[in-house]
């Protein structure tokens, strides 16, 4: 079973906690991380651009010259796409870009992306995370005690005093153990953890 040491909020290695085998110890699944993350992204796609045609622009009703005969280029409408306040070509519109990925691999790139972080030593672990005040600089002193730049924090439940000491960081995100995804994971250097996170995240998934 992975072991990672157990730090206080100075930094200190006050203990080593014992990570679960089937969580934290499984085989990195490159495919599977790649397709939840591009599914997770496309999932957060709004769909709601939208850009006119030559058939939904206003006007252009009339043939702007006659035909032959004026030297010119022959033009059928002022709304052609050549023209200024003309229809867009190949117009984007409304649409749903949403991706399906079934339980199994979603549970899979989890469990890949939580290991391969054990694997790569970007894991921190503390024994409790509490804070004097609900202020960035205790939350930055934290980060720097144990040399954390780009981090995921992870709490087992909502603590106010954390998510607002570390909303103006930058590069540092926090959540909960019921909104963790595999894109923020892999998009931040460390992943940190507190011990009943850490425990949630094993009785989740288990």
């Amino acid at each position: 079973m992975p072991n990672v040491a157990l730090y206080n909020t100075t930094g200190k290695v006050v203990g080593e906690l014992e990570l679960s085998e089937n969580t934290f110890g499984q085989p990195v699944n490159l495919s599977v991380m790649h397709q939840v993350v591009v599914a997770h992204l496309a999932n957060r796609r709004q769909g709601t651009q939208s850009a006119l045609t030559r058939a939904e622009v206003s006007g252009g009703g009339k043939k702007p010259w006659r035909q032959k005969g004026t030297g010119r280029a022959r033009q059928g409408s002022t709304r052609s796409p050549q023209w200024r306040h003309g229809g867009v070509v190949f117009a984007p519109k409304p649409r749903d870009y949403s991706q399906q990925v079934n339980k199994k691999m979603r549970r899979l790139a989890m469990k890949s992306a939580l290991s391969g972080k054990v694997l790569d030593s970007e894991v921190i672990v503390f024994d409790a995370l509490t804070l004097a005040e609900p202020k960035t600089k205790e939350m930055v002193k934290v980060l720097e005690a144990v040399k954390a730049g780009s981090a995921l924090i992870v709490l087992a439940d909502r603590d106010e005093a954390v998510e607002r000491a570390s909303a103006n960081i930058p590069r540092v995100t926090t959540t909960q153990v019921g909104t963790l995804n595999v894109y923020d994971i892999l998009n931040h250097a460390t992943l940190i953890l507190t011990k009943d996170s850490a425990a949630k995240i094993e009785e989740v998934y288990v």
